[in-house]
């Protein structure tokens, strides 16, 4: 088999646990943030958990992490 491309974007965004989950930060965090009250934006910083329906697909982009 040949080596496998991994997804540039996809490598930046994500990663995995030791039990497999994949790793992803909020969205919306980026830019226009003074009409964002400071609760929200705090809430943003959090990391949360990809949704299991997308993580095969994300797994296939990152096959070596």
């Amino acid at each position: 088999m040949p080596k496998l491309k991994t997804h540039s974007g996809a490598k930046k965004r994500f990663n995995l646990t030791k039990t497999g989950k994949v790793k992803r930060a909020h969205a919306y965090k980026s830019h226009i943030l003074t009409k964002k009250d400071t609760k929200r934006k705090r809430g943003l910083r959090q990391g949360t958990y990809a949704d299991v329906t997308n993580e095969s697909a994300i797994k296939r982009m990152i096959p070596y992490k």
